[in-house]
């Protein structure tokens, strides 16, 4: 599946930089990663001299017991080192770039016997004579014993020149510098790369939230990201869209609200301009229509009234134990009156006594009442009511269910919204079940409305059970 191709939406400018937290979190990354390499690279030129210098003696070490090896041989050739030839010695040390000195088991410093080359072109200075070290002895050495027979019968050592590591140590730090380098690059090129997915998120969700102020209600951030950003960007969208929807439900409540008191303030005002101009006599039937209205206009007052009480519910409810049982008992004894006259037959089916809730007596006998009235109105002459309460060990049941003419299937999701008439209303505001819905709500329940099984409405309060029922918990009005 492709995903279509963002597109930047009104007064949503796309995030080109990285802003001042990102460039203070780069900042960081950049000092953070500076200091390593830093401190790391310092590191590394040490250890490099260190292993230069020591493989350096390593070398010079095995130069010297080489040239000791052939020193050996030359004594045990000749018997002894007056007529030895330490050419091939020589040879040895020159290929290393060293002076070659000779000493006996005494300390003695010797010449060669035999061979060729001058004895000023290997540090020699003729026979019997010693060595003429010039300033070839500043430089490190190293020594050897030579080993004949398994006795030691005198010494070498190579005196090296002074600059001879520094060409292997200009290597190595040329390598470690070129990494340092090459690391802080990449350092930086990963910190800038972080930095953007980091921020570009927020940068979005800040230029999304001034286009929403300014306005724009249909913005968005749209933004895809792993973990707690892409979370806060889909939160931030979640709530531009409730506050999208909560603005279009009051446009729509606004509108609802004038016309439901537009009819009955029309209807009123030209009753009223009727008989003040004479049109009209002040005929009983007359004046009753007119009140009818007023009355019909005080409902509407009351129950939207009602409703904004039930919408701050959550702030003024007086919790306690209640008994639900008890309760719906009680609502139905209130209503029932209401519901006889209505034609209806009204039956109880009470549940487990007690069935502690924890609620606002006041309020939930509200909702009830709400639920009986709705059935009042909407049920036919000989229809019944059926008041049953039950239980779960999680929560507790009230159901009111008649076997009216029943709400059609596309109305069913729509029954509790703010002033919704349905096709089948009769009278009313629109308002009561809007009301319910609240209030069970603000007691952390749910209500919903079916179809029953043989036709006719079913309205079930589903609210949390108590903890542990105490005696005398019900509580009615």
């Amino acid at each position: 599946m492709t995903r279509e191709p963002r597109r930047a939406r009104p007064g949503v400018r796309p995030s080109g930089g990285l802003g001042p937290l990102g460039r203070r979190l780069f900042a960081a990354f950049a000092v953070v990663a500076l200091a390593s390499v830093a401190l790391l690279t310092a590191a590394a030129l040490v250890g490099a001299d260190r292993g230069v210098s020591s493989a350096h003696r390593a070398d010079r070490q095995r130069t010297a017991s080489r040239v000791a090896a052939a020193t050996a041989d030359a004594y045990r050739a000749a018997g002894g080192w007056s007529t030895a030839d330490l050419s091939a010695a020589r040879s040895l040390a020159a290929g290393a770039g060293a002076v070659l000195t000779v000493s006996d088991a005494d300390g003695g410093m010797m010449s060669g016997g035999s061979g060729s080359g001058s004895a000023d072109d290997h540090g020699m200075s003729g026979p019997g004579r010693g060595h003429r070290g010039g300033d070839a002895g500043s430089g490190p050495g190293a020594s050897a014993p030579v080993v004949v027979d398994g006795g030691t019968v005198g010494s070498v050592r190579l005196v090296f020149p002074p600059g001879s590591e520094s060409a292997g140590r200009s290597a190595a730090w040329g390598w470690v510098a070129a990494a340092a380098v090459g690391a802080l690059a990449l350092a930086l090129v990963v910190s800038w790369f972080v930095t953007r997915r980091l921020t570009a998120p927020v940068v979005r969700v800040a230029s999304t939230a001034r286009a929403l102020a300014a306005g724009d209600r249909d913005a968005r951030a749209r933004v895809d990201a792993p973990g707690e950003l892409g979370d806060l960007a889909r939160a931030f969208d979640a709530m531009a869209d409730d506050v999208g929807h909560a603005e279009r439900a009051r446009h729509r409540l606004a509108a609802d609200v004038a016309h439901e008191l537009r009819t009955p303030l029309t209807s009123l005002r030209a009753g009223l301009e009727e008989l003040r101009d004479g049109y009209a006599e002040p005929a009983p039937d007359r004046l009753a229509a007119l009140h009818d209205q007023a009355l019909r206009l005080g409902r509407v007052v009351d129950d939207l009234g009602e409703l904004a009480d039930a919408e701050s519910a959550r702030l003024s409810l007086r919790l306690a134990e209640v008994d639900l049982t008890a309760l719906a008992g009680a609502a139905v004894a209130a209503r029932e009156a209401e519901l006889r006259a209505a034609g209806l037959t009204v039956r109880t089916v009470p549940g487990p006594a007690p069935l502690p809730v924890r609620a606002d007596a006041d309020r939930l006998h509200q909702v009830l009442g709400n639920l009986l009235s709705n059935t009042a109105r909407h049920c036919r002459p000989g229809d019944s009511v059926t008041v049953t309460t039950s239980a779960t060990p999680s929560e507790a049941r009230v159901e009111v269910a008649d076997t009216g003419p029943g709400i059609p299937a596309d109305e069913l999701p729509h029954v509790f919204d703010r002033l919704w008439r349905g096709a089948r209303a009769r009278a009313g505001s629109g308002i009561g079940l809007a009301v319910v819905r609240e209030l069970v709500t603000a007691h952390g329940g749910t209500v919903t409305a079916t179809r029953g099984p043989d036709g006719g409405t079913r309205m079930t309060v589903r609210l949390p059970r108590a903890a542990a029922p105490t005696p005398h918990a019900a509580r009615t009005p």
